[in-house]
């Protein structure tokens, strides 16, 4: 009888491995997992605050319009290397369907305008300057001349 207790206790040590009965999230992975999510939001908020103060550092900042903006003044990125294109006239509101949010008028009626768009430099700040634009053409469906602005000088 002593050997058949020892085999029945032998066979005790093997453990059942049938997951159906396990929880498939345990509460430490899910402490885990909701604790990466929080870090990747707040990484990500902290990049994007980042990234605006510095678009916004060479901006010209006015929140009573009383920064005057006079000709020679620049703004936008300082290294023009991916800004190869260049043209110069009055800067108005208005693109065609979603090509262009502004224009430059210039010599030569509507078929010579640029279409603008820019990522780095609020234009809304120019209307109605005479400026110069560096920037990249971009592939137009609609106008003759589309280009994202990367630097603007008034004129």
């Amino acid at each position: 009888m002593e050997n058949t207790t020892n085999i029945n206790n032998k066979r005790a040590v093997v453990h059942n491995f049938d997951n159906s009965s396990k929880q498939l999230f345990s509460p430490k992975y899910l402490a885990v997992l909701i604790i990466l999510v929080l870090l990747g939001i707040g990484a990500g908020y902290f990049f994007t605050r980042q990234q605006n103060t510095s678009v916004n550092a060479t901006l010209p900042t006015a929140t009573n319009k009383t920064v005057a903006i006079k000709a020679g003044d620049v703004f936008g990125a300082n290294d023009t290397s991916a800004f190869k294109d260049t043209a110069e006239g009055q800067l108005e509101v208005g693109g065609v369907g979603d090509e262009g949010q502004y224009h430059l008028v210039r010599p030569g009626g509507s078929s010579q305008y640029v279409y603008l768009t820019s990522s780095t430099v609020d234009l809304s700040k120019l209307v109605g300057r005479n400026v110069k634009v560096w920037g990249a053409t971009q592939k137009a469906q609609n106008v003759g001349w589309l280009m994202e602005v990367g630097k603007v000088q008034v004129e």
